[in-house]
């Protein structure tokens, strides 16, 4: 039993506080911190003033606040473009496709929104793209305030990276980066876009769309509803949006390792030579395998040059930007599978892009022929992956998968086709933005299971699933091994 002396003074002086019952437990905060006490009758325990969500939670919840604003602003009556406001859930799913950079719309932007709504979107992609984190970092740099542990740790969880120290010179450079390609990606655009929209408009549309194809976002304000579907054969359009989606999908640590060591690929990070090479084989082995499957049907009686140009836009495409320059409802079945392969994996860690990475599926492999081979470790450019690193691998293919299944399902029992609906549960898990033309007639449910999905692929599956778990502390003791039977 406790006594007076172990009782907090509640009467006056620093120790005043006030009472809150929170989950059947006496709280009583005041200069001193908190107390809590059960109330069946315990002891008096001190407890933190405040509790902090840990960096998962944190970019969890920066999210979704992200789009709940985002929603509101465009649900505005000034934000459509005839007067008449947006619903807001039709509106709320805009604002998850821009903040998760997924480019899925019930409609078209350019007839839909007015220039504030644009303007709304464009917001949405670039934060939602470099991460409302990285945001931040920059306001406080420009502010010259102290950028503290805490935040250094969400912004690791951000952008990606290895290690805490030195996150926010990486940050520095990776919007360094972020300011050349697409400042110099707008500036190209514009010379293809002024002379057919005027200076203003065709100013706005070049930064729209150069911001929207870095973040990999796949918004377009061509007004056509079918993406650059029109514009196929522009070389000019075509290839600075192809460079940028590229430069995009890297990632700030590639970046870094570029402008450090340059061609000294020796010399770069495990993580940057991974990415680059699968990242060419990926965009090689594509552009390749879509021409062969599509020349004589979907790219049928179309140039040479114009063929070639379709193949390698689909392939980079594909990897998470959007952007579509072919009907995809038009392509083969071999072209169409190997579209779930390519939006599945999507771009690299810590890029602007989703999917379950490069690095994901890189080390998925590596891992598969090392246990074909019979060897216990897993090795590339002379480096040892680890083991902790390689079941992560295998767990977030794991929930991406099982999500993916379980929209899909969702889809095919409201009555979207199984190819349909399998296509637009991947493109939305790895916020690639493609469609099959089934985005603008969903019901209601697959909506919210498909803003659901593009939550998800943005922030991580990994990440959800930790952020609305609880941390379980590691036994002490320890079960007795047994082996199961496997494959």
């Amino acid at each position: 039993m406790d006594t007076p002396r172990d009782r907090p003074d509640l009467r006056g002086g620093k120790k005043e506080g006030i009472m809150v019952f929170i989950t059947g437990r006496l709280r009583v905060s005041g200069a001193d911190g908190a107390v809590f006490r059960d109330s069946l009758g315990g002891r008096w325990t001190n407890m933190p003033r405040r509790v902090r969500l840990n960096a998962v939670q944190t970019l969890t919840a920066g999210f979704a606040l992200l789009i709940l604003i985002g929603g509101a602003l465009l649900s505005f009556p000034l934000a459509a473009r005839n007067g008449q406001p947006v619903a807001f859930e039709d509106a709320l799913f805009t604002a998850a496709s821009a903040s998760c950079v997924t480019g899925l719309s019930l409609f078209d932007t350019a007839s839909r929104f007015s220039l504030f709504g644009q303007a709304v979107i464009l917001l949405l992609i670039q934060i939602g793209g470099l991460g409302f984190m990285t945001v931040s970092i920059l306001v406080s740099v420009l502010l010259r305030q102290r950028v503290g542990l805490h935040r250094r740790a969400v912004l690791m969880d951000t952008v990606g990276a290895l290690q805490l120290g030195g996150i926010v010179r990486l940050v520095r450079r990776g919007l360094r980066v972020t300011a050349v390609c697409e400042g110099g990606g707008a500036a190209l655009l514009a010379l293809w876009f002024c002379p057919r929209y005027g200076l203003g408009r065709g100013l706005w549309m070049a930064v729209f769309h150069a911001v929207s194809a870095y973040c990999n976002a796949g918004f377009d304000l061509l007004g056509t509803g079918s993406s650059l579907t029109s514009e196929a054969g522009e070389p000019l359009l075509n290839l600075v949006i192809m460079a940028l989606i590229i430069c995009g999908g890297l990632g700030f640590l590639v970046w870094d390792d570029i402008l450090t060591h340059g061609s000294r690929f020796r010399r770069w990070r495990l993580h940057s030579k991974i990415v680059t090479v699968f990242t060419a084989v990926l965009f090689l082995g594509g552009g390749l395998a879509f021409y062969l499957l599509e020349r004589d049907r979907a790219f049928a009686g179309l140039p040479l040059s114009q063929q070639l140009l379709m193949s390698a836009f689909q392939s980079v495409t594909a990897r998470t930007a959007g952007f579509a320059t072919v009907d995809q409802a038009a392509l083969s079945q071999s072209s169409t599978l190997l579209m779930f392969l390519l939006m599945f994996v999507g771009a690299g860690s810590g890029s602007t892009g989703g999917g379950v990475k490069v690095n994901t599926f890189a080390v998925l492999l590596l891992s598969a022929f090392a246990q074909v081979r019979r060897q216990e470790d897993v090795n590339i450019f002379r480096r040892r992956l680890d083991g902790g690193t390689i079941q992560k691998a295998y767990s977030s293919v794991s929930l991406y998968l099982m999500a993916c299944l379980a929209g899909c399902m969702v889809l095919c029992i409201q009555g979207i086709a199984l190819d349909d609906a399998l296509f637009e549960a991947i493109s939305a898990i790895g916020t690639v933005g493609l469609s099959r033309g089934v985005t603008g007639s969903l019901p209601l449910l697959s909506q919210w299971t498909v803003l659901l999905m593009m939550f998800a692929g943005r922030v991580g599956s990994m990440s959800v699933a930790m952020a609305v778990t609880r941390d379980k502390p590691q036994p002490k003791r320890r079960n007795v091994p047994e082996k199961i039977l496997i494959g």
